[in-house]
C-alpha cells in the first residue's frame, strides 16, 4: 500500500559485515532522494553504516524488528541477508529486491550495477515478482520463541555432540518412517539449493509446488530424500538420549525438549521476490554448481 502523498516507501536491510557495500548504498540513496521516496533503514544496519562512516543517510525513520510499513524492501548483502529480511517481512508480503554484494546468489540476484534499472522498473510499474513458498512450524508442547516462518528450510537436529536422534515422521497423518539420523530437513524449492543440497537432497526448481524431506547423516544407507506436495502436513516426534533437540528455522536455532511434537506446513502467504529482467535461475545454477566447467 502506498502512502497518501503517493511517495513510495522503501525499507532497507543490510549486512553489517560488508563495508564494501557503501558505494552501492550511496547509489541507492541518491536514486531514492531524486525520486522523493520515503526511506526507512533497519536499526542494526543504520548504526553500522553511520558508525563506520560509510555514508550519512538522510532517512525518514529507523526501525527495529518487523516494525516497519513499506511498499518495497531492499536487501543489501547475500542470500543470508535476504533470508533475514524475508523473515522480518513475514505476513506483510512486501515485495523484496535482493541486491547482491558478493557472488551472484539465488535470492539476492540484482547486481549492484543493475540497481537503478530495477528501481526504474518499480517506478514504471513494469517490475516482475515471483511468489516463493514459505513454510511454518507449530509445536505441541514447548513453544517456539522466534519467528516460525522459513523461506529455505526447517530442520530438527541433534544437539552438539549428542548421539543421533530418532525422528518419527508422519505425512498428512500417515506414518512414513522413523529416521535414525543426525537430523531431518524440510526444505522448500527455494531452499533445495541450500542445506538440503549439502545433505544429498535434489535441486527443485522454484514454483514447482513441492517440499523435500532430507535426512542428515542417516544411520541407514537405504534412507533417501523424498519429495512431497507442498500442501502436505509433516508431523515430527523426536526421541533423544539427551532428551532435547534443536529446531533450526532458516538457520535460527532453538532448543526443544523431546516431548515436543513439531508440525511443519506451508505458510498461509508467499514471499514475493522482485526479479531482474531475463531468466537467471539456470545461469545461477550453472555458476554455483560449476556445471560444465572443465577443471582439468
Amino acid at each position: 500500500m502506498q502512502g497518501n502523498d503517493n511517495r513510495l516507501r522503501f525499507a532497507i536491510f543490510g549486512n553489517e559485515y560488508q563495508p564494501r557495500k557503501s558505494a552501492a548504498m550511496q547509489r541507492i540513496l541518491e536514486y531514492l532522494y531524486a525520486h522523493d521516496a520515503e526511506i526507512y533503514v533497519d536499526r542494526t544496519f543504520f548504526d553500522f553504516i553511520t558508525s563506520a562512516h560509510l555514508c550519512e543517510p538522510r532517512v525518514d525513520g529507523v526501525f527495529e524488528g518487523n516494525n516497519f510499513d513499506a511498499d518495497f524492501v531492499i536487501s543489501m548483502g547475500g542470500d543470508g541477508t535476504f533470508l533475514k529480511a524475508a523473515t522480518r517481512v513475514g505476513p506483510k508480503q512486501t515485495p523484496i529486491i535482493g541486491v547482491n554484494m558478493g557472488r551472484l546468489g539465488f535470492l539476492a540476484d540484482v547486481l549492484p550495477g543493475e540497481v537503478e534499472k530495477a528501481l526504474d522498473a518499480i517506478y514504471a510499474g513494469t517490475y516482475q515478482t515471483e511468489n516463493h513458498t514459505a513454510i511454518m512450524v507449530q509445536t505441541d508442547g514447548e513453544l517456539i520463541v522466534g519467528c516460525p516462518y522459513a523461506l529455505n528450510d526447517i530442520a530438527v537436529l541433534k544437539r552438539d555432540i549428542a548421539s543421533m536422534i530418532s525422528i518419527r515422521t508422519c505425512v498428512n497423518g500417515e506414518y512414513l518412517v522413523t529416521y535414525q539420523a543426525d537430523g531431518l530437513i524440510v526444505a522448500t524449492p527455494t531452499g533445495s539449493t541450500a542445506y538440503s543440497l549439502s545433505n544429498g537432497g535434489p535441486i527443485i526448481v522454484p514454483q514447482t509446488g513441492s517440499l523435500c524431506l532430507t535426512p542428515v547423516a542417516p544411520h541407514s544407507l537405504n534412507i533417501r530424500p523424498i519429495v512431497l506436495s507442498d500442501d502436505s502436513v509433516v508431523t515430527l516426534s523426536v526421541e533423544s538420549r539427551s532428551h532435547n533437540f534443536l529446531i533450526a528455522i532458516d538457520g535460527r536455532s532453538e532448543k526443544l525438549v523431546e516431548t515436543t511434537t513439531v508440525t511443519i506446513r506451508k505458510a498461509p502467504f508467499p514471499v514475493r521476490i522482485i526479479k531482474p529482467s531475463g531468466q537467471r535461475y539456470f545461469s545461477s545454477l550453472r555458476e554455483k554448481m560449476m556445471w560444465g566447467m572443465d577443471i582439468r
